[in-house]
């Protein structure tokens, strides 16, 4: 089965228009392409919770804080098509610009809270671009369900807080992380990763497994956390931007653990920026 590819709105909501009169529930998985198998999960996960499913492919200049970052992001449309060839999309959503962002476009939802801290320190007005594009996709596509990866977790909680916050009909599932055999988190930066750094790399969820290991047997949290950014260090991972437990919902820091939390960090490894994160409690 061939996805029908789609540029404009008019159109999208035309065709998902017919399917709500049928009865049908939709879900999207909202992408910014570069797919990899971790997008291809949530594609499976969307089929098996709904009767029709779109993926979007955008690449949301907003959300970019560094032009650079934007410039070198992989932009694999006609690849990204063939992966999901067979998969029983119905639509992939692939607008122009301009259907994103009209001229003359004036708006920029913030979302506080969880998006403060983390990436949200260190990449200033992503999630400003991240809440904004995600809300305009949420209502062009008229999704009843969207589907996000929990790699992006403080993203996730962002959707998750947007979509409550302003009563957007749409429930938020997040999925597993999806890695590769070595324990990698899937991301469309791994790419980037030269053979020295790729080999490094796996040494990020390695540590993240034996910190979790030891704050859920009752280590103190911030020793553990001290001893973690050493044992990064000692692997050679690069720059550590941050390493921090948050609360799972809240996302506000974890001084005690007495419930559900998130260990999460991000590197710099040779000049790629990776995260990951990994439930603790």
């Amino acid at each position: 089965m061939t996805s029908v590819i789609l540029r404009q709105n008019a159109q999208l909501r035309s065709k998902v228009a017919g399917w709500k009169v049928a009865g049908q529930r939709v879900g999207v998985v909202p992408t910014m392409g570069a797919l990899h198998a971790g997008h291809l999960s949530l594609v499976t996960a969307a089929k098996r919770d709904c009767d029709r499913v779109i993926v979007t492919i955008f690449v949301n200049p907003k959300q970019f804080n560094n032009p650079d970052d934007l410039q070198k992001y992989p932009k694999t449309e006609q690849s990204d098509a063939e992966k999901l060839r067979g998969m029983g999309v119905d639509v992939i959503y692939a607008p122009n610009l301009p259907e994103i962002y009209p001229d003359g476009f004036a708006t920029n939802i913030s979302v506080t809270g969880v998006s403060e801290g983390l990436c949200g320190a260190h990449r200033p007005g992503h999630f400003d671009g991240v809440a904004t594009v995600v809300c305009k996709l949420l209502l062009q596509t008229g999704a009843d369900v969207a589907f996000f990866g929990e790699k992006d977790f403080q993203q996730l909680q962002v959707v998750k807080r947007l979509v409550r916050d302003l009563d957007i009909a749409c429930d938020i599932i997040g999925c597993a992380t999806i890695r590769e055999a070595d324990g990698l988190a899937l991301s469309s930066r791994n790419v980037r990763l030269d053979g020295a750094a790729r080999a490094k790399a796996p040494g990020i969820y390695r540590c993240l497994q034996a910190a979790a290991d030891a704050l859920n047997d009752g280590g103190v949290i911030e020793v553990v956390l001290t001893q973690t950014k050493a044992d990064l260090l000692a692997a050679s991972i690069g720059d550590v931007e941050y390493l921090e437990l948050r609360d799972s919902k809240t996302l506000r820091p974890v001084t005690e653990l007495s419930g559900q939390a998130r260990l999460l960090v991000a590197v710099n490894l040779g000049g790629v920026r990776l995260i990951d994160n990994i439930a603790v409690g």
